[in-house]
Parts: C-alpha cells; sequence; structure tokens
C-alpha cells in the first residue's frame, strides 16, 4: 500500500512538472547560474557541471550505461581566457560581451598601440600583431588552437567611431588536455533490453571571457539538457520494451568532440540502437521545430508528422537534410539512424552573453516531451 501510494504521488509531481514545466525550468537555471561559468573551460563550469548532472542521474534512477559509472573521459587542447580582460578603444573602455570579443584562438597581449586599415570592417596594429574587426553581432565560440595575432572582434552597432587606437590587456591559457566526460545512463527495457532507443543532448557551452563574464547558454544547450533530463524521468517511471539511453555529450561547442569520441568507443554496439532523438537549441519552437536528416530518414520522419498531427503538439515540422551541426552528426557516419531537431521563432540570442534564462520562454518543452514519446512508441512498434 505504501509502495503504490508512494509511486503514484511520484507519478503526480512529474506530471504537473511536465504540464507547467517548473522541473526544466529549474534545471536550465541551475545549469545557467554563475556556480557553473558557462559550463566552459575556465573556474571549474564544465567539472561543477557534471557533478550536478550525474546527481540529477542517480536521483531519476538511471544506471550507467556501461554497467559501471556514468562517466566517459576523453581530452582536448583548448584556448582559455582565466584573467585579465581589457579592451580601450579610442580611448573609450569596452564592455567584454557587450561591446567586444577576444579571437578564440588569440594569444595573450599587454599592449598600447596604434590601428590602420586593412579594409571596410578591419584594422591592424601590426607591431603588436593586434587584428580588429568590426561586426554586425557578436557571437564566440572556443577553439582547440592558439594563434600569433591577438584578434578583437568590435560590435559596430555600439561603437561607429573609426578605430584608431588600442590599449589592450588580454590574458590566455592554452591547455594541451583539458579532461572532460561524456555522461551516460539509461532505463533497462523490458521484454528487448539489448535494442536501444537513444536520447542526447550536449551540455557544455562556452564557458567564461576573462574573470567576470561568462556565456549563460540556455538555449543552447541548457534547454536540450532540461528536455532530456525531463523525458529521463518519464522513462524511469515508464520502462520501455527497448532500452533508453540518455547520453550528455561534452565538446560540442569545440568540434563535436564528446560524440565524436563516443562513437570511437561505444560503450554499446553502435548496431544495436535502433534510432537516436539529439535535442539542440530547444527553448522556444513558436514556429515549430527543424529536423536535420528528415530526408535521410524518411520512414522515421513520416512517423514523426503522424505523431505530430494526432497530438497537435507543433505548429510545423520542417524537414532538412543533413549537417554537421551538432552530435547526431558522427552517429550518422557510423550508420547510426538519428534526428537533430531545434526549435523556431522567438529570442535570437546564440552564443552571446544574452542566452539567459530569464528570457528564455521553453514554449514548446512540454509538447516536445510528449512528441519524442509517442515518436519513440512508434519507433518501438516498427521494423
Amino acid at each position: 500500500m505504501k509502495f503504490t501510494f508512494t509511486f503514484c504521488f511520484c507519478m503526480l509531481t512529474f506530471l504537473c512538472n511536465a504540464q507547467d514545466i517548473s522541473y526544466n525550468r529549474k534545471i536550465v537555471d541551475t545549469l545557467t547560474s554563475p556556480a557553473l561559468w558557462g559550463r566552459g573551460y575556465t573556474k571549474s563550469g564544465m567539472t561543477n557541471a557534471v557533478n550536478v548532472l550525474q546527481a540529477e542521474y542517480r536521483t531519476i534512477g538511471l544506471v550507467p550505461l556501461n554497467g559501471k559509472n556514468f562517466l566517459q573521459k576523453f581530452s582536448v587542447p583548448v584556448n582559455t581566457f582565466p584573467g585579465k580582460m581589457e579592451v580601450m578603444l579610442n580611448g573609450k573602455i569596452l564592455i567584454p560581451g557587450v561591446d567586444f570579443l577576444v579571437g578564440t584562438d588569440s594569444r595573450a597581449c599587454n599592449a598600447i598601440g596604434t590601428l590602420t586599415k586593412v579594409d571596410s570592417v578591419t584594422y591592424m596594429d601590426k607591431k603588436n600583431k593586434i587584428i580588429v574587426t568590426l561586426v554586425k553581432k557578436l557571437t564566440w565560440g572556443a577553439s582547440q588552437t592558439k594563434g600569433i595575432y591577438t584578434k578583437i572582434e568590435i560590435d559596430k552597432n555600439r561603437f561607429k567611431e573609426i578605430p584608431r587606437s588600442i590599449d589592450v590587456e588580454i590574458e590566455n591559457l592554452f591547455l594541451k588536455k583539458f579532461e572532460m566526460a561524456n555522461i551516460a545512463g539509461m532505463v533497462a527495457g523490458t521484454e528487448r533490453p539489448d535494442s536501444f532507443l537513444f536520447i542526447t543532448a550536449h551540455y557544455d557551452h562556452l564557458g567564461g571571457m576573462g574573470r567576470d563574464t561568462y556565456f549563460p547558454g540556455a538555449n543552447d544547450n541548457a534547454s536540450g539538457v532540461a528536455l532530456l533530463l525531463s523525458l529521463a524521468n518519464y522513462y524511469a517511471l515508464n520502462p520501455q520494451k527497448y532500452s533508453i539511453a540518455f547520453v550528455l555529450f561534452a565538446g560540442e561547442e569545440i568540434g563535436l568532440m564528446g560524440s565524436k569520441y563516443y562513437t570511437e568507443n561505444p560503450m554499446v554496439p553502435l548496431k544495436q540502437i535502433r534510432f537516436l532523438t539529439n535535442t539542440d537549441l530547444a527553448g522556444t519552437g513558436i514556429d515549430g521545430i527543424t529536423v536535420v536528416n528528415a530526408t535521410l530518414f524518411p520512414k522515421e520522419f513520416a512517423m514523426m508528422n503522424r505523431a505530430n498531427d494526432a497530438g497537435k503538439y507543433l505548429v510545423k515540422i520542417n524537414a532538412r537534410g543533413e549537417a554537421a551541426n551538432s552530435d547526431h552528426y558522427w552517429f550518422t557516419k557510423k550508420g547510426v539512424p538519428a534526428f537533430f531537431f531545434y526549435t523556431l521563432g522567438g529570442i535570437a540570442a546564440y552564443h552571446d552573453v544574452f542566452d539567459k534564462a530569464n528570457t528564455l520562454p521553453l514554449t514548446e518543452q512540454a509538447d516536445l516531451q510528449e512528441l519524442i514519446i509517442k515518436f519513440n512508441t512508434a519507433l518501438q512498434m516498427s521494423r
């Protein structure tokens, strides 16, 4: 009697969370907090994210995909900027992340110089090896290399003068082996435990640029992680015929490195994966979603559309062909059928300091969850 009550209470709590997305919101808020510092390469941001997500896997009741532990460790080189991040242009102090970004492969620099025009948007201080570029939108990234120049991008909508003089103090630290880890758990299947449906997302983002500026990464990809964890809650309470695997990849922002490593070192044979659904940029959706690989797998794309038509979850599902734009890519190259979907409409913040939790609507998280559940059910019924 006590077990039945507890189970019903947990189910009711989870259904309420699915309806009002309070659980998803909590996950996004946590992942974008200063304590996780953009889930990147400075201030232990990625390590702190791993600790939070492992704990969540345990709370949900997932078991390690490899039968031992949740982590699959690997390392990559990365160019980081943990220290000073100061730029003065024409005597005006610029705000990191808002007025300027440093190029991800830049070297350290402490210099005062004069800029000369190269073209309509590029200026250079040859003596100090500084390149300044005027851009319409500041969009940051991550680099596995360090070059010989210090590159600085300036938001030309905020700085409307011709760049003439520059004063720079930027510190960088190149790490030859930055250790990170994929996080992989599962719910065992009740009838065909050796057949798998994979649900994946990357949890890493860009980290910080200097001591005081970090990139929250709410839509990219705290939103996808929240959706994955919400689905994990559902499947932990509702085991399926197939085993359902939940893999959170590291290193996506630095070149899809986590998924590449996984496909080269799979925890279960790749041929046992019936289908993989990768979620990235899942925080909006008022204009529907786009599905990458839809043209490669028309049968499964038709299944998804039938599920959507029956449940009226999303206003539209757009088809797109193959693209190397998220973690599904390496699986596709290894012969694993996979979709990657991203939401459309709403905020335009991307790879910048404005991709924040408090401006992310999470418009269609509940509907996306229902769509994936119905899609996975159809997959298990098909051959």
